[in-house]
């Protein structure tokens, strides 16, 4: 595999989250009957015209400035005309010369090497309608809920060289459309769907190969192992003999392979026309400029902010900022009180576990930020210890109160008193002459044995700190 080089390049069609479509007053809601929620104009019935939705516009200028791209003063809409069953009127109003939104880029971080992958183009779409196969016994059903949605197509350069790099820059892309607020994002609904040009090359070959786009893959796991796979099928081919050809192909999550749905003759297999119905879009700067007021602080920025005001590492800065909600919940925690340090360590420990393992999301966390942020100070200022305090945790979770409500109901307050953690200390070195003959002799890991004896005698409510020292001191001395 090392002779061989990955190229990758990204399409994701991300779902603008205005509340009627781009060319209509039709509703975006998601989750409507079949076919409720399509309108004359969304079918290009005789006698319509599309009315330009102001604020699906606002939402692809924001993303073009969050990206560092060029604004296009002037864009233009053109008919994408292609046959498909769930595009009745024949054609798909798209951008193609030009695009709102040109030449962005977005920063990654993969093993600890930073990347910047460029954005090519973002432009402005109508979403086409969906066929249903289920349930219709060798027929199609089609829904037209979707025709007319509004969508920004984000292309990347061919800057990608893994599925690592793929899911990273993937990741970034959908954190930022959710702070922005210019879509939920939602994979399994589709509103963020994602479509891979994959192709490989002998490695310090400056060529291009023929790539394969794998269409429609909806989590992020799915776009890591569907390249993975492509990859591997398409340098087997290369090095038994064959060659690749360039077409459209679907992954199959079950199978883990990916197959052939369609060819392509080439590249450019869609004919574009000028939309007559439609004027070109002017950007005046003065919009751009208020736009770009309202945007909020960006993902990489509060990053740094996270670091640099508090001391946090990269890493964990980098855990707290992947969502815009974990953020918040992080900054509410610390208005409540919290220490930096301790509320990082714990949202994306205990907090993050719990939320993975009843599946849900941190704006339905049982544990509000205050109320963290009032755990943590009894641990802060050594009421109970780090122990302790995941039992005390665990029983908030269930429902069961405030931190000192549980830690007054279950008797859990830590022992800080030095003359009874001195007694439990002197027991347990009676009880361990061995070990302390071996802790005597340089063996520091028989303390940890000791802690654990005189944390087990005080049922876990000694001060550890305090063990530590008074059995440095009493086997020291």
């Amino acid at each position: 595999m090392s002779d061989w080089e990955t190229v990758i390049g990204l399409e994701v069609h991300c779902q603008l989250a205005t509340r009627s479509k781009l060319f209509s007053g039709a509703s975006t809601a998601f989750g409507a009957e079949p076919n409720t929620q399509a309108c004359a104009v969304d079918l290009a019935l005789p006698g319509v015209l599309p009315v330009l939705n102001r604020e699906a516009v606002a939402m692809a200028i924001k993303f073009g400035l969050a990206i560092g791209a060029q604004i296009a003063p002037r864009s233009v809409f053109a008919r994408k005309n292609y046959f498909y069953p769930d595009l009745p009127k024949g054609y798909q109003i798209s951008q193609y010369e030009l695009p709102i939104v040109a030449r962005g880029h977005l920063d990654i971080a993969v093993d600890g090497v930073n990347k910047r992958i460029g954005i090519t183009r973002a432009h402005l779409e109508e979403d086409a309608g969906k066929s249903l196969h289920e349930g219709f016994h060798g027929e199609s059903g089609i829904d037209l809920n979707r025709a007319g949605t509004p969508l920004i197509e984000i292309v990347s350069e061919p800057d990608l060289r893994s599925a690592a790099e793929a899911v990273a820059y993937l990741k970034k892309l959908h954190a930022l459309v959710r702070y922005l607020e210019i879509s939920d994002a939602n994979m399994q609904e589709g509103s963020f769907r994602c479509d891979a040009n994959v192709s490989v090359r002998r490695r310090g070959d400056e060529r291009l190969g023929t790539r394969a786009e794998l269409k429609n893959i909806n989590s992020f796991r799915f776009v890591e192992r569907a390249i993975n796979v492509e990859v591997e099928r398409q340098i087997e081919l290369i090095e038994s003999g064959g060659r690749v050809v360039q077409e459209t192909r679907l992954y199959d999550a079950d199978r883990n392979e990916t197959r052939a749905m369609r060819g392509k003759e080439e590249a450019n297999d869609y004919r574009y026309f000028p939309d007559p119905d439609l004027l070109p879009v002017d950007v005046s700067e003065a919009w751009v400029e208020q736009l770009r007021a309202t945007l909020p602080e960006l993902p990489d920025a509060k990053r740094a902010r996270f670091v640099a005001a508090f001391g946090l590492s990269d890493y964990d800065a980098g855990l707290l900022t992947a969502e815009r909600e974990v953020a918040n919940y992080f900054e509410a925690a610390l208005a409540a009180g919290a220490e930096p340090k301790l509320a990082a360590n714990w949202i994306c420990g205990e907090l993050t576990a719990a939320l993975n393992r009843d599946d849900l999301p941190i704006s339905a966390a049982p544990i509000g930020p205050a109320a963290l942020a009032g755990l943590l100070t009894r641990i802060a200022d050594a009421t109970i210890s780090g122990k302790i305090a995941k039992d005390v945790f665990a029983a908030m979770w269930l429902g069961e109160g405030e931190a000192d409500a549980i830690i007054a109901a279950r008797g859990l307050k830590q022992i800080t008193d030095t003359g009874a953690i001195e007694a439990a200390v002197d027991a347990v070195l009676a009880a361990n002459p061995e070990q302390v003959e071996q802790l005597r002799a340089g063996k520091d890991k028989v303390l940890g044995f000791l802690v654990g004896q005189v944390m087990k005698a005080t049922g876990g409510k000694a001060n550890p700190a305090q063990v530590n020292a008074l059995l440095r001191a009493r086997v020291g001395g």
